[in-house]
């Protein structure tokens, strides 16, 4: 298990990650690598607690920051009528159809997936990618100016084929998302919001999955894991909150920083890697 102040800075790193465009699972892979915390087993029994309590912080800050939009798509489904429940209802249900192909191919090929590609270097290399991916989407636009509450299903479907991008280490969730958002005609804001949109029920769908084991595991649930948790999820809301703030004021290249951090971090972890 790993120390408290190793278990903060997981939690910041985790809290950062899976809501910025630069992949939270090559951060996990490569960051107790680069830092020789061989005291960190991932496989261990112990570990899970850890992890499933960092993602439901994760996950309860999405909610938090996002509970007009899950209010209004419940009342909309629900009991409201009128061409703005219509709008949000449309939203709703391409949320579900964007969440269906990770939930699927998660649960058939994540084990296969992170066993596959879970080594640092490979990692450190899908990171370079990622920063790729997020430059050319900046420049390859298909369309534009299209709502939200327009979104096609095909879009959709694609945006949630991109989605599962992130069970390679090094390919990141929301800089998939994000970026086919924008693709598909979407403004860097709206794009973001989808995604983190479509984000919230597969992170809480993930850690909820997990919970019978972490029940089984109750002997390793202690403060280390309860620890993690807040922090992550602290650092998750204050992350959503930049984020949104500045894909509404830099429309123009605003996958740019990411792209950059991604090239630079993922060349250098392997780098250093490959030397030591």
């Amino acid at each position: 298990m790993p120390t408290d102040l190793q278990a903060i800075v997981l939690a910041i790193v985790q809290g950062v990650t899976e809501l910025f465009p630069i992949s939270s699972l090559a951060h996990a892979v490569i960051l107790p690598a680069l830092l020789g915390w061989k005291n960190i087993d991932e496989s261990a029994e112990g570990f899970l607690p850890f992890l499933v309590v960092m993602h439901l912080g994760t996950a309860v800050a999405l909610l938090l920051y996002f509970w007009r939009d899950w209010f209004n798509f419940a009342t909309a489904v629900l009991i409201r009528r009128g061409p703005k429940a219509e709008a949000e209802r449309r939203i709703f249900w391409r949320v579900v159809v964007a969440t269906i192909p990770a939930v699927i191919v998660g649960g058939l090929g994540e084990h296969f997936l992170k066993q596959a590609f879970g080594s640092p270097v490979l990692a450190a290399g899908f990171l370079i990618a990622n920063g790729v991916m997020l430059f050319l989407a900046g420049r390859i636009r298909l369309r534009q100016g299209r709502a939200l509450s327009r979104l096609r299903w095909m879009d959709a479907i694609i945006i949630g084929l991109l989605q599962c991008l992130a069970l390679i280490p090094g390919f990141s969730r929301s800089g998939a998302t994000m970026a086919g958002g924008y693709l598909a005609g979407l403004d860097h804001e709206e794009a973001a919001r989808f995604s983190f949109l479509t984000a919230t029920p597969v992170i809480l769908g993930a850690a909820v999955l997990e919970v019978p084991k972490l029940l089984k595991a109750h002997d390793h649930f202690g403060t280390v894991s309860i620890l993690a948790g807040v922090v992550a999820g602290v650092v998750a809301f204050i992350s959503t909150v930049l984020l949104m703030r500045w894909f509404r004021v830099a429309e123009v290249r605003a996958f740019d920083p990411f792209a950059i951090y991604c090239a630079l971090a993922g060349a250098g972890s392997l780098a250093w890697l490959l030397l030591h």
